[in-house]
């Protein structure tokens, strides 16, 4: 008999977080059905909150001081449990970590990101879980090699200054002690992005606006990325190939190609991969139901985001889901393609977008109490 209901949302961004969602779902759905057991899961695909869904699956966190996109100290966490560290690129590297929101799309590092990485290290990490998105930088993970003693250089062998746009005057690397560092360590990036570094799929073109890039200086950082391809992949040919031109090299400003190139990661779906390592397909194993959800619910959602493989994953062991959101664009044949059976969104108690962010949790509450329990809980 099925009995538990899995709360497995990502987060609502700029109102709740994946752990705040599901504990407000979750608060609702006791309101009514105090005897239904609930198991809360929070997830995400890699991006923002990718550290807080491993340590609601019982990863720990360990934070730490690191250099912030632009070169201010910022307080960043990682999570760890045995030997396996999970290091969320947006933690350390992040838009949200630009001081006043102010963009560096020339100069912005990936630095903090690999200083992550070392502690995780040091501290005895063997396998390094990198989630990669909402990055503030277009430094081809120039930087994150950088903080692990790779040296970048030009022409007179002075080390570049950190950022994209300098990495046109690349003329050398120099690996450093990183190849010993890393000879028994495995390092897996997480992410859904399949962008390859270069060219009008890539890196800089794609995401560089996004970052606060003009045109001219998405020309610059194209510019950057190209030299910094050459110049690496020739110094790793024997053992890693052109990385430039694998999918997912342009992950987050091109720290995909970084990984690959200089740690010998391999790329995984960011999703599916994240689910396994949370421990998804024993919590869902017996369950009569899974919730999960986002803050918007759309076309960009169908393309690999948490609630879709959530929903793919609980129907490959025979469990319905439903989704909570925001509020949902997805026609009814795009969700049941997506195996979402139904959703129920902020919008429907609540017409004031306005209103739904700033009460998303309240109102999430209402939305499980009201509407989620009554249809999909009977008793």
């Amino acid at each position: 008999m099925r009995d538990h209901v899995v709360i497995a949302p990502d987060k609502f961004k700029g109102s709740l977080t994946g752990a705040e969602a599901a504990a407000h779902v979750a608060a609702g759905l006791r309101r009514v059905r105090p005897g239904v057991p609930l198991t809360l899961l929070p997830v995400a695909d890699g991006g923002d909150g990718t550290v807080d869904a491993a340590v609601a699956a019982g990863f720990s966190r360990v934070r730490t001081a690191v250099t912030g996109p632009t070169g201010e100290p910022v307080v960043a966490s990682y999570a760890v449990r045995g030997t396996t560290a999970v290091v969320e690129l947006a933690e350390a590297s992040g838009l949200r970590r630009l001081p006043g929101g102010e963009p560096a799309p020339l100069t912005a590092s990936s630095r903090g990101t690999g200083e992550l990485v070392d502690v995780a290290l040091r501290g005895g990490a063997r396998r390094i879980v990198l989630g990669l998105g909402g990055s503030a930088c277009t430094d081809g993970g120039a930087g994150m090699a950088a903080a692990l003693g790779v040296r970048f250089l030009d022409e007179d062998g002075a080390d570049l200054p950190p950022g994209g746009a300098a990495l046109r005057r690349l003329a050398s690397i120099d690996p450093g002690p990183l190849p010993s560092r890393i000879a028994d360590v495995e390092v897996v990036v997480a992410s859904d992005v399949d962008s390859p570094l270069l060219g009008q799929d890539g890196a800089a073109a794609v995401f560089g606006p996004q970052k606060g890039a003009s045109a001219t200086q998405v020309r610059e950082l194209e510019q950057g990325l190209v030299r910094l391809a050459s110049v690496a992949d020739m110094a790793a040919a024997p053992r890693q190939g052109a990385a430039h031109e694998r999918a997912g090299a342009g992950a987050a400003g091109g720290v995909g190609f970084g990984a690959m190139a200089f740690f010998g990661a391999t790329v995984r779906p960011g999703i599916g991969f994240l689910l396994d390592l949370l421990g998804f397909t024993d919590a869902v194993r017996g369950a009569r139901l899974v919730v999960t959800g986002e803050g918007s619910l759309d076309r960009q959602s169908l393309r690999g985001k948490a609630p879709v493989g959530v929903a793919k994953a609980a129907a490959r062991e025979g469990v319905d889901t439903i989704a909570v959101a925001g509020r949902r664009a997805l026609t009814g044949e795009q969700l049941r393609k997506a195996r979402i059976q139904d959703v129920f969104a902020l919008t429907d108690i609540e017409p004031d977008p306005v209103r739904c962010m700033a009460e998303a949790g309240p109102l999430l509450e209402r939305l499980a109490a009201e509407r989620i329990a009554p249809a999909w809980l009977t008793e």
